[in-house]
């Protein structure tokens, strides 16, 4: 299923889609294969692959991507950010990924670095993932419907944003310029997504909005990347982490019970999907989709 099937699907049942990131070399690939395995037995709606930053291993995430359609037999997408790129690199990524027969695209602007950040986004084609969109829409003679195109959401507002209402109005502007569907950042209190969603809907924005979840697999880590990207860890989840400190096995529990606990809210609610950022495993996901 692609990005702009969500929209008319006539279906009620939720769809459930994950992202993956590529593998550093080929040890890594294999280990990915067995994942993958292991999530298409759950079959995804679709499966979608980052790449580093500033574009980095994009040449590996379009073999993940081309394996996840062309091997397994799955509908995959490709990240694809514009932050320092010109438009001859975008164009160069398009036409390989169409190529493989990958016809998904998320489209980012990509996260600034720290060094040289200004410089780098002033450097490139696009400043605004919306610009992206619009130039995906755009490409090869204006055909509007090569790709399926999914963009950013973010419940609790991207870390740069100075308000819900410039937000949202970034958001706008993403799905003006040609958006399909909205993933969320990842978010571990759904009270964000439902506050989020009433502010989407107010502002005219009719399209799928599919929340983003990510089981937690260690304490360290579910902390540095709430930092990085502005989530929020409640309370109470933040003490059970505390309690287990380094021990993974504990947190993956501590993780496991607490995603759980957010799907079943959600899938409560009437949610058209769940995308879960799975980190490249499949044990965890395992464990809730069964228990849900």
């Amino acid at each position: 299923m692609n990005f702009s099937e969500y929209r008319n699907r006539k279906e009620s049942f939720p769809l459930i889609s994950f992202e993956v990131f590529p593998p550093k070399d080929n040890a890594e690939f294999e280990k990915l294969k067995g994942t993958l395995a292991k999530l298409a037995e759950f079959s995804p709606a679709i499966i979608t692959v980052t790449h580093g930053a500033m574009g980095k291993e994009r040449k590996r995430t379009l073999e993940v991507a081309s394996y996840i359609k062309n091997i397994i037999g799955i509908e995959s997408a490709c990240h694809l950010t514009c932050i320092g790129a010109s438009e001859r690199e975008i164009d160069v990524s398009l036409e390989l990924t169409e190529h493989e027969k990958v016809r998904n695209i998320v489209a980012l602007r990509g996260d600034i670095p720290r060094e040289n950040g200004k410089v780098l986004l002033s450097s490139g084609a696009f400043q605004h993932a919306n610009q992206l969109v619009e130039h995906i829409r755009r490409h090869k003679n204006g055909s509007p419907k090569r790709f399926s195109i999914a963009v950013a959401g973010y419940p609790e507002k991207h870390i740069e944003s100075p308000s819900f209402e410039e937000d949202i109005a970034n958001l706008k502007k993403k799905v003006d310029a040609g958006a399909d569907i909205i993933i969320t950042q990842l978010f571990f209190d759904n009270r964000y997504y439902f506050d989020y969603m009433r502010m989407v809907r107010d502002a005219g924005i009719d399209l799928p909005v599919i929340p983003g979840l990510m089981p937690v697999l260690s304490s360290r880590q579910v902390i540095r990347i709430s930092s990085l990207c502005g989530t929020e860890i409640p309370a109470g989840l933040r003490k059970k982490l505390v309690e287990v400190g380094d021990d993974n096995r504990k947190a993956v529990e501590v993780g496991i019970a607490h995603c759980r606990e957010q799907v079943r809210e959600l899938l409560s609610e009437g949610v058209e999907g769940i995308h879960f950022y799975v980190l490249n495993k499949a044990f965890h996901i395992e464990k809730i989709l069964h228990s849900v």
